[in-house]
């Protein structure tokens, strides 16, 4: 099993880092350089992290431990009015990328108001299409649990935020609950706040596990990172395309940012070495999110075999 983890160092020879990632069948899922600083985001066998770490000891390197690399998150809030989208949206939001989890901010259309908040269906599968989901509340203790509605039909983990103290046995539907972040008009700042946001990474850090745990009862049938090559290889025309993050990585699979229309076929006939094509191992359909393809590994219960 690849074991999320983060190496923090000089930029000085963190070439053997990557030599060593490479050999080892392990992945660099993303490099941010900022002056003689480096920062990669690696998947690594579990059985193999030692040498990792050895190697990241002797470059006087930082190696932690990172359970957000290589996943999508959905912010979500109520909605995107000013009551309901303050600076905690961005704070999380923010917090989660630096600790290596992509994320998208979503406001609902219909959420305004205790008694009448809903979400539609296309919001819960745009939702669903994440690995975790981080559900962002005020300060009222009796809207909090109301409002669970909103959540309760989301099928991934869901954290929720808010002001009160509320023991997370009162949110049945919630993975975790963690209080002391309600609405603020000012960005984290103060310690406390920071370490409310490190509770927060905590919490999704532990849902993700879960959900890692479960995938490795029934193992898919390839590694996400690994169709993610394939595809940046064999489709080189999700190389221009305009987002940021052309391919994103989930725990079972990857969003290929290209119209659905046009690339479904071209990413369902990517080869591998085995001499299996992508459309046999994964489900491809079109996403919620715009046109793009989301691809969803089967599991080896359905194929018969791993690789």
């Amino acid at each position: 099993m690849l074991e999320p983890v983060m190496f923090t160092g000089g930029l000085y020879k963190h070439d053997l880092i990557v030599e060593l990632v490479e050999d080892l069948g392990g992945y660099i899922l993303q490099k941010n350089v900022a002056q003689s600083e480096i920062i990669l985001l690696i998947l690594v066998p579990s059985e193999d992290k030692a040498a990792l770490e050895a190697l990241a000891k002797e470059l006087r390197g930082e190696l932690v431990r990172a359970p957000l690399a290589g996943t999508e998150t959905a912010v979500v809030t109520p909605t995107l009015a000013i009551h309901h989208l303050p600076h905690t949206a961005c704070d999380i939001a923010e917090y989660l990328r630096r600790h290596g989890s992509k994320t998208n901010m979503m406001g609902l259309a219909r959420g305004v108001g205790r008694e009448i908040a809903q979400i539609n269906e296309y919001e819960t599968a745009l939702i669903n299409e994440h690995d975790a989901a981080v559900f962002i509340y005020g300060n009222f203790q009796e809207c909090i649990k109301h409002k669970e509605k909103l959540y309760q039909n989301i099928s991934i983990p869901v954290v929720v935020t808010g002001g009160p103290q509320i023991d997370s046995k009162e949110l049945p539907y919630a993975f975790d609950y963690v209080p002391s972040i309600g609405r603020v008009a000012h960005r984290a700042k103060k310690a406390t706040e920071i370490g409310t946001l490190d509770r927060i990474v905590e919490a999704v850090g532990r849902a993700l596990d879960k959900t890692r745990a479960s995938i490795a009862k029934d193992p898919l049938t390839t590694s996400p990172p690994r169709i993610m090559d394939a595809v940046r290889e064999q489709v080189p025309d999700v190389e221009f395309s305009y987002s940021p993050l052309p391919i994103a990585l989930n725990l079972t699979g990857v969003r290929v940012k290209l119209p659905y229309s046009h690339y479904k076929d071209d990413v369902a006939a990517v080869k591998f070495d085995e001499g299996v094509r992508l459309g046999e191992i994964a489900t491809i359909r079109p996403s919620q999110m715009k046109d793009y393809i989301l691809v969803r590994i089967l599991p080896s219960s359905e194929t018969g075999f791993v690789f």
